[in-house]
């Protein structure tokens, strides 16, 4: 457990969160700070920084809890869609150094818009820079 980590502090029930799951290695949460409602965070009971850190076995069940409450989140707030995602590092708009997942409830017309909208002016690479960052991904 991180000391300063807010997640960490929830987790430890120092400070209350509205709890809606938990298993050995994670723990789901309502946002403090919704997008919408039933906006819900899963999050690994240890502290890790990036998903890369998060050890595989632990990942497994970070992710086997995004699957089980996808569907219960969408049906609790009688949502039409549900948008999953990962702000994995400051970059990236990860705001708390603790791996978290999002899952937001989505409404037709909410207004919101695909994660291709996060960088809307972005160049598209070329065919042969998509080849060498697949062969790079790969290993090759």
């Amino acid at each position: 457990m991180a000391e300063d980590c807010i997640f960490c502090s929830i987790v430890s029930g120092e400070i209350p969160g509205r709890i809606v799951a938990e298993t050995d290695h994670a723990v789901a949460f309502l946002d403090a700070n919704p997008l919408a409602p039933g906006h819900t965070l899963v999050v690994p009971k240890q502290h890790y920084g990036r998903l890369s850190d998060v050890p595989g076995d632990e990942a497994a069940e970070l992710f086997d809890a995004v699957h089980e409450l996808s569907a219960a989140v969408e049906d609790a707030v009688d949502a039409d869609a549900v948008s999953i995602g990962i702000n994995d590092g400051e970059a990236a708009g990860q705001e708390i150094p603790h791996t978290h997942v999002h899952l937001v409830p989505r409404f037709d017309g909410d207004g919101g818009g695909s994660f291709h909208t996060i960088s809307p002016a972005s160049e598209s690479p070329t065919d042969e820079e998509l080849d060498e960052i697949a062969a790079t991904i790969r290993g090759d």
